[in-house]
């Protein structure tokens, strides 16, 4: 029996929860921090370094106290947070900015610029990333804070996504050769591919920006993949934490890979991660390429696998807008669509309110919605989302399907399907697979299975997982729901093809508006047919 602490750095808050081998979770603190925005640039999101390691302590005292534990008997700790959140830092690894948090799109104009620049020089490495590099990843961010920031650049030592600076400052490491550095943030947010000898080329990041000259050699540091010590807490931290010095720390990793291991993933798994944003994971025994998928990495998510990663650029953060919008709180409007079924609304909504993340890879997409009447509710609104979120996912799992990744088991978890029964419902009839939601919260247990796994306790991230993931509830699809939501979906395949491609052929659209006043009128009959067989 061993305790270790898991922590997990999210977009507004640092949670961490304390485990043991055989009890399971024992207590959990929590420490937020402000995401700083700008009324005068919506692209803006950024945190300050001090404030998450203010939190850290907060959330680990808190976490100590609500396991009535000693501290010192704490046997290692591991880090995950949100990424690509990157930060430029000077000598000994000090910050010289705030963080570019993962949702902040300034660097829209330079991700173009890599991306263009990648096709018309044949970097190989685009294609391992969907074929289009992103503003909220690494090398896009640090150009634009190059190009942004004139006075500061002669003491640019190098830049570092959020897991590494934390997991580095934790073990007092300074050396910028030295840093660990994780193969899951950047093998999917910067590119690196080991079988392609690792980072992008000097010339193609020279031929981009001569800004970026000699930035390749400034990313050193030690690659290496979670099952992989990083160092050890040093005394200091271990004093401000209330911890043991020496307690091993591995090398860090992204919030929602550690997620999907939280949650069970297996070989045949996809992993659904809905919170502000939506992460779609799998792991395969294969390192194949996937076009328009953000990234498969050797190594990632799992360690013994390759990790492929998905996603949707806001799907949370929609639903919390549709319920600000309407002055209400999203819990409150999520109780009213309890009953809502598939197409009922006569909505087909198009979630790209924060851009595409993939299959298109497009930030200046925006949301639409098609079919609006003058009778509708903000909870037909969020209705109409939550099934254009699940469309979309669908699209990327008939793209992972074309390339040799099943779908065995569809697992969703996350802040948003803990907090909302619905959602959960809307998937299986959209997807039509049933829905597997995790009993147990699955916050920080993927940190934790590594921590186990560096304190020796457990011998592989499987072993860890039977011992210590939740079993799951399973919402099956309704065929007749799943009639009608096949039927949208071939109207938001097409719609997301035409629509989301400026280069698109021409596409009949003209039963779109005919079919939503049909579904709804059908889906509003069936219900009414379900109520009466219920009075009776």
């Amino acid at each position: 029996m061993s305790i270790v602490a898991g922590i997990d750095f999210g977009t507004l808050s640092v949670r961490v929860s304390l485990f043991d081998s055989v009890k399971g979770r024992l207590g959990t603190g929590t420490g937020p921090y402000p995401l700083h925005r700008r009324g005068d640039d919506p692209e803006h999101a950024s945190q300050s370094h001090a404030d998450h390691m203010n939190a850290l302590v907060a959330a680990m005292k808190q976490a100590i106290a609500s396991a009535e534990v000693d501290g010192t008997k704490i046997e290692a700790l591991a880090i995950d947070t949100t990424g690509s959140t990157v930060v430029p830092v000077g000598e000994n690894l000090e910050p010289l900015d705030d963080y570019y948090l993962w949702c902040d799109h300034r660097a829209w104009r330079e991700a173009d610029q890599i991306t263009r620049a990648a096709h018309e020089l044949g970097l190989e490495a685009i294609d391992w990333c969907g074929g289009s590099y992103s503003c909220e990843w690494g090398f896009a961010k640090l150009l634009h804070w190059l190009r942004s920031h004139p006075e500061t650049r002669s003491r640019f030592v190098t830049a570092l996504e959020h897991c590494d600076l934390a997991t580095a400052v934790l073990c007092g490491i300074t050396d910028p050769h030295k840093v660990p550095r994780s193969v899951c943030a950047m093998g999917h947010k910067w590119m690196w591919n080991e079988s392609l000898g690792g980072l992008p080329s000097d010339s193609f990041l020279s031929a981009v920006d001569p800004l970026l000259a000699g930035v390749r050699d400034k990313l050193d540091g030690r690659y290496a993949r979670s099952d992989t010590l990083a160092g050890t807490l040093t005394p200091a931290w271990a004093k401000i934490l209330g911890l043991r010095p020496g307690i091993p720390i591995p090398v860090g990793a992204l919030d929602a890979h550690w997620d999907a291991i939280g949650a069970g993933v297996r070989l045949g798994d996809v992993v659904n991660v809905i919170g502000t944003s939506t992460c779609v994971m799998a792991i395969s025994e294969r390192p194949d390429l996937i076009p328009g998928v953000a990234g498969v990495v050797p190594g990632s998510i799992h360690p013994a696998y390759t990790g492929i990663e998905a996603g949707l650029s806001a799907g949370g953060d929609i639903f919390e807008a549709i319920a600000r919008r309407a002055g209400t709180d999203l819990g409150e409007l999520s109780r009213a669509i309890n009953d809502y079924r598939t197409g009922q609304t006569g909505l087909l909504r198009m979630t790209w309110d924060n851009g595409d993340r993939n299959v298109l890879a497009n930030p200046h997409l925006r949301g639409a919605t098609f079919g609006w009447n003058l009778a509708h509710t903000a909870a037909d609104d969020l209705f109409a989302a939550m099934e254009g979120t699940a469309f979309h996912t669908r699209i990327i799992l008939k793209r992972m399907a074309e390339y040799g990744i099943p779908v065995r088991r569809m697992i969703n978890t996350g802040g948003v399907p803990r907090k909302s029964s619905v959602i959960n419902r809307i998937y299986a009839n959209a997807l039509n697979v049933p829905i597997l939601i995790p009993t147990g919260d699955t916050t920080s247990l993927g940190s934790a299975i590594f921590a186990f796994l560096a304190a020796g306790t457990f011998s592989t991230v499987d072993e860890a997982q039977s011992a210590l993931c939740s079993p799951y509830l399973t919402v099956e699809p309704d065929p007749r729901s799943v009639t009608h939501g096949n039927e949208l979906f071939a109207h938001f395949r097409s719609l997301y093809f035409s629509l989301g491609r400026e280069t698109s052929e021409p596409v009949a659209l003209g039963r779109v508006l005919p079919d939503l006043l049909r579904i709804a009128s059908e889906a509003k009959r069936n219900d009414d047919k379900q109520k009466e067989i219920h009075i009776f």
